[in-house]
């Protein structure tokens, strides 16, 4: 019972924040000093392609013309894309929490958090991987009667439900163990793999035999991919929900719960649950964002946490007080009140020295987050996000909480799993109005952003111990397929009813939806940059120079400023945020490399779509990855292995720069040295994109391991560079 004396206690502290909300002024300050001359040089640079005289013969003075405005509107283009990109960096903000201060005055009076974790083949996405996911976060440092996990399988597979099963029961050992001996991080393929080289107590060793004992099993089953026979009869309740003819893409609803953690007064282990929704072939199931919306509703009549998080079945929980850093801003008495979700960065653990696919996009999350904090609050990124319950099913800002009543009783399970049904739906405002947004395949997006004009801010948490780590791409392709989905999906947030240009204006601040702007523009960003790299090329091939003369013209000033400055900062950026300067240039060449074909892809998808010769699809980024392609991985070996456009219209590009470069510099060693002057620019441009593409050139012609360019591949982008070039050369 609690004394008047810890009444006054609780009293005083529930003036004290829960968390604070810093910037860092003279960084800031310092940095509009240096945007606002770049910007003057951009300037000047326009100034230069509409007023200085076109250098040619009277031959070719129209095809130069044509060439130099394209110049023109691609320079345009850069730079106005470049002041949409200042919105991240001119209000940057930091938050810091008091994970102490939350204790005190709630203690384990917490609101229920429910956690959906979300899978959808157990070939690209393993069972162990998957519960080790779900065990990292049964075992939260928070109350477990209060705390409840539910895995989506989208696949419907037998041996994902399997393998939950086993995680339930071994679970029962683990989760007291992380809280026994404060456990970090609660994963326990993590976590055995940092005492590889021994256990200190007896405890550690017989837990450690148990979760071996479990993997071996899930491992034996997924090989070949049936369920042992003891099992279907130790978990019968379960296995008895598949029909004999189910598949992954037609099967009814699937929902058991493994452990009910909110009976008695001796709970240990927080309430687990498999659900597998509805799938029928001539229903829409709307890919992840349906996935989520049956989590909701079925959760709503078995926990109904007040708080969601949710997580993609690679992110396992590596820091346990996340769920507490979360609760320090939405239990906020004074500023939480207006934040919606709380979003975390998506960090990885398989990530190469180097980070060999710029997959962490390390700037994106250590400066660009914060800075999109500081206008209203970051992106909702589809993972490692703790919602409000109420919010994502359509609360507005301003509208009166409605404390929904916690029932000590499940509800009838078939009742719940009329939830799940693919034809609940119809005719309703799921998908519209309530839950996660149908319709893109960047769903958490423009989720995030219709929450947002319903008045709600959102909050970026980013502490030194990473909350969530996930598994990055390990191959070129893999990633290249993730940003083409990625960019296909901004563009299209961008040109749909939810766009933040028009759907946001007068609802979130300008300085948001220039964030916003910053990625909804990768997809059109491919075709400048694919212009201005290849007219760069060919021109110096053909002997055009279009940039002013290296020593004897002014004009040649804000073209060096804006190259060396905005290079040197973007090294220093990434350098503060702990990259390394090999990183950097990995960073520089995903960056060309995304844009001449993932960003690419996604336009011409996007355009496809909105004419109607194609529909979205959503794409499962692989998780595993061969031994050698692996071991090559680790080495920093760039994988390319399979045929593909987009390696097509890399290699292509690759060699037509390299076919450039090396035919002006025999012309200039040979006849024309003066071309030093007139094309110094050029000549430094199309070299830097050839040294970008050393690793393209390695697997097209060195390389002889299985992760190399396909045959096929090099030799088609060698016939279309070689005659694109002796096109130009004879035009």
């Amino acid at each position: 019972m609690m004394r008047k004396g810890d009444d006054r206690f609780r009293a005083v502290h529930e003036d004290e924040p829960l968390f604070i909300t810093g910037s860092r002024t003279g960084r800031v300050i310092a940095y509009r000093v240096f945007s606002a001359s770049v910007f003057f040089c951009i300037c000047w640079i326009w100034l230069y392609r509409v007023t200085a005289p076109v250098e040619t013969d009277e031959n070719r003075t129209g095809l130069v013309r044509f060439i130099w405005l394209v110049m023109l509107v691609t320079e345009i283009w850069f730079g106005l894309y470049w002041i949409v990109m200042q919105s991240p960096r001119w209000n940057p903000v930091w938050r810091f929490t008091f994970t102490d201060r939350l204790s005190r005055r709630y203690g384990d009076d917490l609101p229920r958090l429910d956690v959906f974790v979300c899978t959808a083949d157990p070939v690209i996405e393993p069972p162990l991987m998957v519960v080790n996911t779900v065990l990292s976060v049964a075992a939260l440092d928070y109350p477990p009667e209060k705390l409840a996990v539910y895995l989506s399988d989208d696949g419907g597979s037998e041996l994902t439900f399997y393998a939950l099963a086993e995680a339930a029961e071994f679970a029962k050992v683990w989760v007291p163990y992380c809280k026994r001996f404060d456990v970090e991080p609660r994963s326990p393929a993590a976590y055995l793999s940092c005492k590889a080289s021994g256990f200190d107590s007896a405890e550690a060793e017989e837990v450690a035999r148990l979760y071996k004992e479990m993997a071996a099993r899930i491992e034996t089953a997924a090989r070949p991919g049936i369920i042992p026979d003891e099992a279907r009869l130790k978990y019968g309740d379960g296995f008895s929900q598949w029909d004999s003819d189910a598949t992954r893409r037609n099967h009814g609803t699937i929902l058991q719960i493994l452990v009910d953690g909110r009976k008695g007064n001796t709970v240990t282990v927080p309430t687990l649950v498999y659900l597998s929704r509805e799938k029928r072939p001539e229903h829409h199931h709307h890919f992840k964002a349906g996935a989520m919306n049956a989590l909701i509703r079925v959760s709503s009549k078995i926990t109904c946490g007040r708080i969601i998080l949710n997580l993609d079945c690679d992110m396992y929980s590596n820091n346990s007080k996340s769920a507490r850093d979360a609760l320090c801003i939405l239990l906020d008495e004074k500023e939480g009140k207006e934040i919606a979700f709380v979003q975390f960065p998506q960090c990885f653990e398989n990530l190469t020295k180097n980070d060999l696919y710029a997959s962490m996009m390390r700037v994106g999350y250590d400066v660009e987050f914060n800075g999109l904090d500081g206008n209203g609050g970051p992106l909702y990124i589809g993972t490692g996000c703790f919602h409000r319950r109420d919010v994502i099913c359509g609360r507005k800002y301003g509208e009166v909480e409605v404390e929904e009543e916690e029932s000590d009783y499940i509800s009838e399970t078939e009742m719940i799993k009329a939830l799940a049904s693919c034809t609940y739906e119809e005719n309703s405002q799921w998908g519209k109005e309530m839950g996660v947004k149908y319709g893109c395949p960047v769903e958490d997006v423009i989720t995030g952003l219709e929450i947002k004009c319903r008045g709600w801010k959102s909050a970026y948490l980013n502490p030194k111990k990473k909350a969530f780590v996930g598994v990055a791409p390990t191959n070129l392709h893999q990633m290249l397929v993730q940003h083409r989905r990625w960019s296909e999906g901004d563009f299209q947030v961008l040109l749909s009813e939810y766009s933040p240009v028009w759907y946001g204006q007068g609802k979130i601040g300008l300085g948001l939806i220039l964030g916003y702007c910053c990625y909804c523009l990768w997809a059109p960003s491919s075709v400048p940059v694919l212009l201005y790299s290849v007219l760069t090329s060919l021109c110096l091939l053909k002997g055009i120079p279009l940039f002013p003369k290296v020593w004897s013209s002014w004009w040649f000033i804000p073209f060096g400023y804006v190259t060396v400055a905005a290079n040197a900062y973007s090294l220093a950026e990434f350098l503060w945020c702990g990259g390394t300067l090999r990183g950097w240039w990995n960073e520089q060449r995903m960056w060309l490399y995304r844009r001449t074909s993932s960003f690419l892809f996604g336009l011409i998808d996007t355009i496809k779509k909105k004419v109607g010769v194609s529909e979205s699809a959503f794409v499962i980024t692989a998780k595993v990855a061969e031994e050698e392609a692996a071991e090559r991985y680790e080495k920093e070996v760039m994988e390319f292995g399979v045929e593909s456009p987009m390696f097509l219209l890399l290699g292509t590009l690759g060699m037509l720069h390299l076919f450039c470069l090396a035919t002006a510099f025999m012309r200039l060693v040979m006849t024309s040295r003066e071309d030093v002057e007139t094309m110094g620019l050029q000549f430094v441009v199309t070299g830097v994109l050839v040294v970008l593409n050393w690793p393209l050139y390695e697997g097209m012609l060195l390389r002889r391991d299985k992760g190399k360019m396909p045959m096929t591949v090099t030799v088609n982008s060698f016939v279309l560079a070689l005659s694109a070039c002796t096109c130009v050369a004879f035009l």
